[in-house]
């Protein structure tokens, strides 16, 4: 299925990307974990605290309970320093100490002056504008363009593959060779790609969809002879096994592959300082 002209989901009338995640779509179960984490930001961060998101499988509606992470991103005032960090790693840290529910946690922090930069409109002020849920604060989404899938936009979202493959060896030489360890980087090197995957055909999919199979679908609708492995990565992004084959494969085969076909098709992204 190539697509055509055919309007895929994600896109409203006029073929604009349409914010994916609400607070209303928080399933029950996560919504003490919302509320805590909203109360607990502004206790943390104070006036440093320009505001909130939520993103991923929580404003989602699809977070399945014991299993899904806190993913958050936070938008300061100034630039994040260390300080912030350590705050955010250990606030999310007692939140998933406390809930059950969720199953680690992630805080992205950036400035707002970078979120709304030239450099990161059609990439991190994507991200808030279309993959990010308002928890507090002013809605950043307010300064930013309405975005399409097209090729600017895949171009600077997943276009430095070719720029992460070495940090990706390094990490694999380093994190050794129980399951344990490696199981983080095949979820997380599982997805990355799958997302590369998906983004490199959107803009002939004419859609949007954050679900991971979906995408490998949608990809290996392009690229029939590398569908199985997108498809054996989304099943991995979501139940992750520590093999070190797998990673192997991915910094050998799929990914310099993808890196390779990226740029090819929608150039390389723009470098950052």
């Amino acid at each position: 299925m190539t697509g055509n002209a055919v309007r895929r989901p994600g896109l409203d009338a006029r073929g604009f990307l349409i914010r994916e995640g609400s607070l209303a779509r928080v399933p029950p179960a996560f919504r003490p974990v919302v509320t805590a984490t909203r109360d607990r930001l502004t206790d943390v961060f104070g006036h440093r605290l320009h505001s909130a998101y939520l993103y991923g499988s929580i404003p989602r509606g699809t977070a399945r309970v014991g299993r899904s992470d806190l993913d958050l991103l936070l938008a300061l005032h100034q630039e994040p320093t260390g300080a912030d960090r350590d705050d955010a790693r250990a606030l999310g840290a007692a939140l998933d100490e406390e809930f059950g529910q969720i199953d680690g946690h992630g805080t992205l922090l950036f400035s707002r002056e970078r979120l709304l930069s030239d450099l990161e409109r059609y990439d991190l002020g994507w991200f808030v504008a279309c993959l990010c849920t308002p928890l507090l604060g002013e809605d950043l989404a307010a300064y930013l363009p309405r975005y399409r899938p097209d090729s600017l936009l895949a171009r600077e979202t997943n276009g430095d593959l070719a720029l992460l493959l070495p940090r990706w060896r390094r990490r694999i030489a380093e994190a050794g060779d129980t399951e344990e360890a490696l199981r983080p980087l095949v979820r997380s090197m599982s997805r990355h790609l799958v997302r590369t995957g998906f983004t490199l055909v959107m803009s002939r999919w004419h859609g949007w969809t954050s679900d991971l199979h979906e995408m490998a679908e949608a990809f290996a609708g392009f690229y029939p002879d590398r569908g199985e492995q997108l498809r054996t990565a989304a099943a991995l992004g979501r139940e992750p096994a520590g093999d070190a084959a797998v990673l192997a494969a991915y910094v050998g085969d799929l990914g310099p592959w993808l890196a390779g076909e990226y740029a090819r098709v929608h150039g390389v992204k723009a470098p950052r300082p």
